[in-house]
């Protein structure tokens, strides 16, 4: 497609921060910056400048040592060091607004609300940051949350943040061996947990699993108990347990250690659905410089913004939403269904709050369309000015929909990143057009290529590895108990010397942006052909029978054939008319190579409880080899359906 579906009016340029910036830059700099794309070279060639100046620019709070540098090692993946001589922290950052404006908004499944302001939430971390000072946290130490999508969540990361503690979370739909698997390895001092939650009308209590977890957790010395299903819960069974609310010292001011640029912060994991799952720690500075580089100059946030993701706390994506307080906006956690009780949910919450920046998966998306709902027709979204998605590629049929049946005249910034980066290597701009089934542009100050298989860069519209080739602040610290950084190295840089190898199948455009085609360990290799998966995603997608689809590669005859697996609407049957029609679609849109060799139908699609589908643990099953940790998928029940199919016998 040549048209954009989307153009920046000349008003929205001009008023965005991100051309404040710009300006702001090439008066210092002397230089002109009269686009994107000049201000994208300029913060590759200059990272130094450029980097000084998002410090400037976003307000950060910080000391720094005379004549420190900016930058040293600049040439070393990994091994470069950024701003060695800052000291700053995180939790002041996020708190530096003290007001009545409301810094968290609460919205359950069912309808309950709750409220802080920046003020409020100052006071609420000062207490929970006296308690765990009280019980002896210090740099350094862990303390974990197993938790739903809740305010104490984010304050008691503050509180440990504040401290210079390390924090990490998980959801309390993961069982008791995913946590186990994660929280096992950091071995954290403190445990925030709830007595339960709300999913689907369901009332889920999860205390007994909490006990299950704590009982192999010898490193827990605190166990905060927030009270979700009842006010006061009962503690029984939970050793060390107390009540949220009686921890800490009402009425203390918070105070902010102030640690160097790279003390370690959040610890989070990697999927875990082909091994153990990799503790991944992120240091303070890089988190903060990269997330309000892409708040504000990517998403154009500030303080009058009510911003929105819909994501648990087991997801990266909420590290990145809570961001959004060093901002001063207005940010809304929501927990439980997104499609209950009604599939409008989130959208009757995004007109009451007002909400201008709504965050989602690319399979909410899809699913929402599916589901039948129209919220341009339904709610009123006057406010709504952009629409964020990530997660998994999002199809261009979701493109159309987005513009069709939610807001005509909003930004759609499919955004792509990850957990291993805390943020995204490529994402949106309000500086320029969208256009369907593209990402806008690469990410300021990340050096992102398209390598062939022998390291070589890719023109544009050749599909290849997406790789980064320069060192940006958020890159990982290493690895949790890596102590020579070997499994570190090997995960990112053994690929490609001396460059971060991502692990996405991804294509540049002609006019700057973006395809993602999937995971490349994921991706097909008919007859030594590379096929991202998302290619057969797009089409078979569009089919008004198939309700999701998941597509694998299987060994066969010294050669890879295509199967794919199709979950179908309500009525709909998979007979040869339809099978002929997917066929047809695949060959006419994408290319013969492909077409599936077996097309079959399920009942239902694993996934990962962050909700994205799992390619390589289907394979698994299909040829017969052990899934590790199960324990991550939201419904290991579903791998049954794909095992010893017979149609894949021949």
């Amino acid at each position: 497609m040549t048209e954009p579906l989307w153009t920046p009016s000349a008003d929205r340029i001009a008023s965005s921060r991100v051309s404040a910036f710009m300006r702001e830059v090439a008066a210092r700099q002397d230089i002109e910056l009269p686009d994107y794309a000049a201000l994208h070279r300029f913060s590759i060639e200059h990272p130094e400048a450029f980097w000084r100046a998002v410090v400037a620019f976003c307000g950060v709070i910080f000391d720094e040592t005379a004549d420190s540098p900016t930058l040293r090692h600049a040439g070393r993946m990994p091994g470069a060091r950024w701003f060695p001589g800052m000291t700053l922290n995180f939790a002041e950052n996020l708190l530096r607004h003290n007001d009545r404006r409301i810094a968290l908004q609460f919205v359950s499944e069912a309808g309950h609300e709750e409220a802080l302001s920046y003020a409020e939430l100052r006071a609420e971390v000062g207490r929970v940051a006296a308690g765990l000072r009280a019980a002896g946290i210090t740099p350094g130490d862990r303390v974990a949350a197993f938790m739903p999508n809740r305010p104490e969540t984010v304050i008691l990361m503050l509180a440990a943040a504040s401290i210079g503690a390390m924090f990490s979370s998980c959801s309390p739909d993961f069982g008791v061996s995913g946590v186990l698997d994660r929280f096992g390895q950091i071995e954290p001092r403190v445990l925030l947990c709830c007595d339960g939650y709300i999913y689907a009308g369901k009332r889920i209590d999860t205390r007994a699993r909490t006990a299950e977890i704590l009982a192999g957790l010898p490193s827990v010395e605190r166990v905060l108990v927030v009270g979700y299903l009842e006010p006061r819960p009962a503690l029984d069974g939970l050793a060390h347990a107390e009540h949220w609310q009686d921890f800490g010292a009402p009425g203390a001011a918070p105070s902010f250690e102030r640690l160097p640029f790279e003390h370690p912060l959040y610890i989070m994991y990697s999927s875990g659905t082909t091994g153990a799952p990799k503790c991944i720690v992120h240091g303070a500075g890089g988190t903060l410089l990269q997330h309000l580089k892409e708040l504000v100059l990517h998403v154009d946030l500030d303080r009058d913004d009510a911003i929105f993701y819909f994501t648990t706390c087991g997801w990266m994506m909420w590290n990145w939403l809570v961001s959004s307080l060093a901002v001063g906006a207005r940010v809304l956690l929501f927990d439980g269904s997104p499609f209950a009780p009604a599939p409008g949910v989130l959208w009757d919450m995004a007109e009451r709050h007002g909400v201008s920046v709504f965050g989602t998966s690319a399979k909410y998306l899809a699913a929402l369309e599916k589901a039948g709902e129209r919220p341009a027709r339904s709610h009123n979204l006057e406010r709504l000015r952009t629409l964020l998605s990530t997660g998994s590629p999002l199809l261009p049929a979701s493109y159309d929909f987005v513009y069709r049946d939610i807001h005509p005249d909003v930004q759609l910034a499919s955004i792509s990143g990850g957990t291993d980066i805390v943020s995204c290597f490529a994402l949106g701009t309000p500086l320029l057009p969208v256009y369907r089934g593209e990402l806008q542009a690469p990410g300021l100050g990340m050096a992102v290529a398209i390598y062939d298989d022998e390291g070589q860069p890719l023109p544009a519209s050749h599909p290849g590895e997406l790789v980064c080739t320069q060192a940006f602040p958020s890159m990982p610290l290493g690895f949790w108990n890596d102590p020579e950084g070997r499994r570190y190295h090997d995960a990112y840089f053994a690929r490609f010397e001396n460059t971060w190898c991502h692990g996405d199948w991804a294509e540049l455009t002609p006019r700057g942006g973006l395809v993602i085609h999937g995971r490349s360990d994921a991706t097909l290799n008919p007859g030594g052909v590379r096929i991202g998966t998302a290619e057969i995603y797009r089409q078979v997608e569009k089919l008004p029978e198939i309700a999701e689809s998941i597509v694998v590669g299987q060994d066969w005859e010294g050669d890879v054939r295509v199967v794919l697996f199709v979950r179908l609407q309500p009525g709909a049957a998979l007979d040869d008319a339809l099978r002929d029609r997917i066929r047809r679609q695949i060959r006419e849109h994408a290319t013969p190579r492909h077409v599936p060799a077996h097309i079959l139908a399920v009942a239902d699609i694993p996934r990962t409880i962050s909700g994205k589908i799992v390619e390589l643990a289907v394979r698994n099953v299909i040829h017969g080899r052990p899934v590790k940790n199960r324990d991550v998928l939201a419904n290991p029940e579903a791998l049954e359906y794909f095992r010893d199919r017979p149609e894949l016998a021949d």
